[in-house]
């Protein structure tokens, strides 16, 4: 049986503007959060390869969702986050995967590790994460 905060989550992360540019796709459980996206050219800086934000974004966002599958009133926020970028990537899909490693009651700590399309790690991250003000309700695509 799906968790309703989990759908909710996947539809508040969809609802997000930026997300009309990267169209990924998320899938949520407790802990845990996995994106996708399919490069293109778009996401390409003037050498070539896939812009960094681009590894930020996909291993900010599996973290952050990780995090959140835990937090049920209000949304959290990301503090710090440290990127490590391991290897270049121009084209296929990439799958980022985060994992909550720490819980207190003010803060989480989450690692993600993203993947090329031959599960081969190109990036990771960990990050600080803190509860906001903005009951979840009140986000985007959330209700």
């Amino acid at each position: 049986m799906s968790n309703p905060h989990f759908q909710a989550l996947e539809r508040m992360y969809l609802a997000g503007p930026i997300n009309r540019f990267y169209a990924p796709t998320i899938s949520i459980k407790a802990s845990e959060a996995a994106i996708e996206i399919t490069l293109g050219e778009k996401f390409h800086h003037s050498a070539g390869a896939v812009h960094g934000c681009v590894y930020f974004k996909m291993l900010d966002d599996a973290a952050f969702f990780a995090v959140q599958s835990l937090e049920t009133k209000v949304f959290v926020l990301t503090a710090t986050f440290t990127t490590y970028l391991i290897r270049p990537v121009s084209m296929g899909k990439l799958r980022s995967v985060g994992k909550v490693v720490s819980r207190s009651a003010t803060q989480f700590i989450a690692e993600a590790v993203v993947y090329n399309e031959n599960d081969k790690e190109i990036g990771r991250g960990s990050g600080v994460f803190v509860k906001g003000k903005l009951p979840l309700a009140h986000a985007l695509g959330y209700a």
